[in-house]
This record gives C-alpha cells, structure tokens and sequence, in this order.
C-alpha cells in the first residue's frame, strides 16, 4: 500500500493536509539525481516519507507515513529534515504523532551523512514525548535497520502490518555475509508480538479504529481528573470470618482476578505486550484503560497466569516498569493491581535480578510524579507483591492479603511445619483490616457477597473505588497547586 493510499484510508475524508515542502537536491552527483528522478516517476512521490496533519475519527493528529517504493523507503539527509520537521512541528502545535514506517534503512547512496540523522530523528521522538505528547508507531512491511533500530523503536504504542518482516538485519544483507537464509519467522510482526518486542498486529482497515481508541484515552481533555472529594467509603461491616479464612477464599480458582476487574469495570482496555525489549511474562497484564471515565495506565498481576511451573519472574516487573513510565511520559495515573501467590523463586529468577527488579520497581514508583493507586485485590505474597505497592493510594478487598511469606512459609520457619499457617496469618497481620489499621492500606472495599459469588459486582465495586481515589488525588494536587 503506498503512502497516499494509506493515508486515505486512516485519516478522515479531505483532512489530510501535507505539510512537505520541495526538496533540496543540491550537492548530488549526476547519476544520484537521476535515481531521485526515476523513483520519483516510480513511486509518484517526492520523497520516502509524506508528512502532515488531519485528523482520525475527528480527532487531531500529525503523520509521517513512508514509500517504499520511493528507493525501499530509505532515509536520506533530506528525508531525515522532513521527519524531524514534522516531528518538531507537531511538538509545537500540541498534536499526537502517528509515525507509519515502511523502509529498508539508511539510504546507502548519501553513507554515513545519512546515517546519522538518525540520531536527529531520535532526539525529535524524545522531544515530543518529553512534551508529554503520544507517539504512535505502525510498522508497515518491510521495516528493517537504522529505522527500526531509532525512531520505529521509540512508540508509546507500537502495532504492526500482519505478516510484515520487522528487524534490525536485513534478510538479504545477512545471506550474502553469512551464506545461508536468515531464520524464517523470526522477524515476522506476530513473533515480536509473542516476544514483548512490539504490542499487537493491527490490519490497516483496523488501524483507524485502534488508533482512534488510544487517542481517545490519551485525549488531552481526559487528562485531569475532575478535582472533587470523594463521598466517604462505606463502613466496613464486622467480619465473617477470619484471617485464615480470607486467604483461602482469595485462593479459589474462581475468584475474580484483573482480567474480571478489565472486563467488568473499564470503559475501554487497549492490552499493550511485554517489556519492548523483547521479554514477556504471563503473569503481568499492561494496558492503556479507563475507569469511570479517567483512562490510566494499568499494571496488573494475572494470578491465574501464575503457577508453580511458571511463576511472576524478573520480566514481569521489567513490564511493569514500562507500565510506569509510560505513566510519567503521559501524564497519566497509574493503577497497579497485586493479586500473586509469589514471584519466582528460582536460578532462573536469581540470574534475572529478580531482587534488582522488585528493588527499581519500588524506587520508580516511589518517584512517579502522576497520581497512583495500589489494589490489593487478592493474594499479596512476597516480594512481588511489595513491588506494586508504593503507590499515593493503597486500596484493598475485604479478603485481600499481604504478606511476606505465605502463611505456611511463615509457619515453616517459626514452628518448622505448616500447621500454624492459620495461626501465623492472624500474628502476622496479614489481613486487610490489620492493613488498614496499621496504615499500610488506606481503604478497604466490603465483599458482600465473596468476589467469587458476585464477579461483575466485585469488578464494579473495585473500580469505582479506584476511580474514587485518582479523583480524590487530583482534588488533592489541585488545592495543593492552588
């Protein structure tokens, strides 16, 4: 699909405004300007990219959208002053940034003049999100080398063409280097996917919609919460049952866990996939949501994804740090949810600075200058568990835990067998009323009936009460402002 094409079926009808300018060909040889010339008629274009502005589902946007019929996409020096400028352009003009890639890298002709202005493209892309500005990234088929490897890497939100060859090599330039065919399906959008590298494959008669739906939640007007105390919380009603009891419901297969709280109590879930360094753990969900109108960033322990055989490991807090920081890029809050049996406790684990992790998770949350929110929503063992926590706001489930150690653990240690877990889980004060008494939870949201026996109830109630606690920071932050 080439660039016009794509842009008429993205942006809305008669948008679209470009704002490319004639390019200077000053300064090339004869035989590079009739390059130029020949894919200029080939490719109907000018350059390798288009820029400009229209909007998308009428909301306002900025694109660079690449040719790759315009010399395989590449990047010259001039293509290079075309993107930074649209780059820099939509910065000043406060609009979202939608970069469509589709190249072969630096364009071998201009060699390392070339190839630097990569890094020009970058500090643009850095710019822009510094501003607190989206950048979306599409990557069409084929994008490969110095592309991939600056300005198609750097996306809030990166989505893929299904089926296109996405890498830093090139297939053929490894062949003739190495003399044998570079690994099939390893640089195929839908691995990338499965590895963590980029978020989801997106058909271009879809991307309109998947793009609309992000810029929606990341819509400037959505950003602050409406500064308003909240009504008080209901009065926690004595318990039913104890400690020990608690834990043991919040271990029962069909209690709801954070896919329930998505499904039943967010306005919109756009799942976003692993760390974008090329690791994904199971355990962790990362999504761009909204509750009760206020789009966040989620970072949720999945505890039915967790299981002896394959435990939260390192790569699931390294999710969660880019959860964090996409948070502070976009100004917006956070929502951590903590509902895990315990991260892994393994060599693997070990040599993948499991410790260092839950030790920069603490230490980035601690810092975020958004409004953020922790949801006990079950199960809270561990290191793991305390990685979430140091959030503005702890809520917590009537049964929901935290713990250092499991009960039975704590037992182990104390009376070397596992018959006092229930006894250590009422000394230990695990509990989420002994939380809320002693400060560490700063309110606790009743289960009548149990989660498991209401889940949608539950997923409502949960988070209405975190909706409750970013209004009431936002209340906070703008008298403290004031």
């Amino acid at each position: 699909m080439r660039a016009a094409q794509l842009i008429d079926l993205v942006l809305d009808d008669g948008t679209f405004t470009s704002w490319d300018t004639p390019v200077d060909l000053a300064g090339h040889d004869t035989e590079y300007l009739a390059e130029l010339e020949a894919a200029r008629e080939r490719s109907g274009a000018d350059e390798a990219v288009t820029t400009g502005r229209g909007t998308i589902e009428g909301h306002d946007v900025a694109v660079i959208v690449g040719e790759f019929s315009f010399l395989g996409g590449s990047i010259g020096r001039a293509t290079a002053r075309r993107i930074v400028a649209a780059v820099e352009r939509a910065t000043r003009e406060r609009l979202p940034l939608i970069a469509a890639t589709s190249s072969g890298g630096t364009r071998m002709q201009e060699g390392t003049p070339a190839f630097v202005e990569m890094i020009a493209i970058s500090r643009a892309v850095v710019a822009h999100k510094a501003a607190g500005l989206p950048y979306l990234v599409y990557l069409r088929h084929p994008t490969t080398g110095g592309v991939f490897a600056s300005w198609g890497s750097l996306g809030h939100v990166t989505v893929a063409e299904p089926g296109a060859l996405v890498g830093f090599l090139g297939p053929r330039v490894f062949e003739a280097l190495n003399g044998q065919p570079f690994p099939s399906g390893v640089q195929v959008a839908e691995n990338l996917v499965d590895k963590g590298i980029i978020d989801a494959v997106v058909a271009a008669e879809d991307l309109a919609s998947v793009a609309a739906r992000v810029l929606h939640l990341l819509s400037p007007a959505r950003r602050q919460p409406m500064g308003f105390r909240s009504p008080p919380a209901p009065a926690l009603p004595e318990p039913d049952g104890s400690t020990w009891d608690s834990v043991l419901l919040t271990r029962q297969p069909d209690r709801p866990g954070v896919r329930e709280l998505l499904r039943y109590g967010a306005d919109d879930v756009i799942p976003l996939s692993g760390t974008g360094d090329g690791e994904h753990d199971a355990g962790l969900m990362l999504a761009l949501t909204s509750f009760d109108g206020i789009p966040c960033v989620l970072i949720g322990q999945d505890r039915r994804n967790q299981t002896p055989q394959e435990s939260m490991g390192p790569a699931a807090l390294r999710e969660a740090r880019r959860g964090m920081r996409l948070a502070e890029e976009l100004g917006l809050p956070l929502v951590a949810v903590i509902d895990t049996p315990g991260a892994d406790l393994s060599p693997r684990a070990e040599e993948g600075a499991l410790a260092g992790e839950i030790a920069r998770c603490l230490a980035d949350m601690s810092s975020l200058s958004v409004p953020s929110v922790s949801v006990l929503l079950g199960q809270g063992c561990g290191g793991g568990a305390l990685a979430l926590l140091p959030a503005n706001r702890v809520i917590a489930a009537e049964h929901a835990w935290l713990s250092p150690l499991p009960p039975e653990g704590a037992s182990v240690i104390v009376h070397d067998d596992v018959e006092h877990a229930a006894e250590m889980a009422e000394r230990q004060r695990v509990g989420a009323r002994e939380l809320l008494a002693e400060g560490i939870v700063h309110e606790v949201v009743p289960e009548r009936p149990a989660a498991n026996e209401d889940p949608e109830g539950f997923a409502r109630t949960m988070a209405g009460a975190c909706a409750a606690q970013i209004r009431e920071l936002g209340a906070v932050g703008a008298r403290s402002a004031g």
